[in-house]
Order: C-alpha cells, then sequence, then structure tokens
C-alpha cells in the first residue's frame, strides 16, 4: 500500500522485463491496489494489457470499487462468497485442532465482509475467547452480533403493540 506511486510502478515494469531464473512464471502480487494513485494505474495500464509471457500479476484489494474500470476490464475477478470463506475457515480450524460450529464461522464470514484476512483475524480472536471451541453463541456474543432471534422478539413486541417490550429490547 505504501509503494503506491508511478516511480514504485516503473520500478515493478523493470522487474517484470526480466525473465524467472528457475521455473516457468513470474508471479507478481500487488495487495491493496486500490491504493495506487491515478498516474500510477496509467503507467500500469500498457504492462497489464500486454504481459510478457511469463509474468502472472495478482491484484488484490477489498475495494475494487477505487480500481480505475480501465484496470478491471482486464481481470479476472474473483470474489470470495461466504461460503467460500466459511470453507476456509473450516479447514484453518481442523488443521489447528478448533472445534467449530458452521453457524458460528457462518457469522464470522458475514463480519469480515468480504475480506479472507479480516475473517481469519475475526477468527483468532474468537478462539482465544473461546478457548478452541467456537460455539455460535459465544461468537455473536462476543462480537457483538445480533442474531435472528433479537429480530423476532423485536417484531414480535412491535406487531402486538408493546411500546415498552420493543424499547426494552431495543
Amino acid at each position: 500500500a505504501s509503494n503506491n506511486s508511478v516511480d514504485d510502478i516503473r520500478t515493478l515494469i523493470d522487474q517484470v522485463r526480466i525473465p524467472p531464473p528457475i521455473g516457468k512464471y513470474k508471479v507478481f502480487i500487488i495487495d491493496e491496489v486500490h491504493m495506487l494513485t491515478t498516474a500510477a494505474f496509467n503507467a500500469f495500464l500498457k504492462t497489464l494489457e500486454e504481459p510478457p509471457h511469463h509474468a502472472l500479476f495478482i491484484l488484490a484489494t477489498t475495494e475494487k470499487h477505487k480500481v480505475l474500470p480501465t484496470i478491471l476490464s482486464r481481470c479476472q475477478i474473483y470474489d470470495l462468497s461466504i461460503a467460500d470463506m466459511v470453507e476456509h475457515l473450516q479447514y484453518v480450524s481442523s488443521q489447528e485442532g478448533v472445534t467449530a460450529e458452521p453457524e458460528a464461522l457462518n457469522v464470522i464470514a458475514q463480519k469480515a465482509d468480504g475480506g479472507m484476512r479480516d475473517a481469519l483475524s475475526i477468527f483468532d480472536q474468537v478462539v482465544s475467547f473461546t478457548n478452541g471451541n467456537i460455539m455460535y453463541q459465544a461468537v455473536i456474543d462476543n462480537l457483538n452480533v445480533l442474531d435472528y432471534e433479537y429480530y423476532f422478539r423485536l417484531t414480535d413486541a412491535i406487531l402486538s403493540g408493546n411500546v415498552r417490550a420493543s424499547l426494552l429490547i431495543l
């Protein structure tokens, strides 16, 4: 994110021209690509349009609306779904010996709002709070998330005209 100027992109372009000493490809990962300046995006555009055969670019961002449309139109876009994130969190929990309810992991994935790094950070926090036993109720308690039961109780109170109960639930 701090290498977002035209000069930084020119340095990258110089590195792209050099074929890999070992292997078939050189992979360039640009994290937080939305932080590039407009001039840097424009400097990068030509290389992105006609990359050398050995160069692969991975542009990572959680804010793709900030990336110039001319750049986006030249990319394959992979958005992580909630299901993808839950699947990866299940994998991580199995590798780390953590037990986790799928509903709890679903809440974590939703709270991460499309960011796998955020989901893993939340997962780590919840693991420490729950001693490696991630349950749905513990997740919503620790993350201050309102579950469906809250909305059902509030809706019932409003529909029955019980103003006092509605205010107490709020």
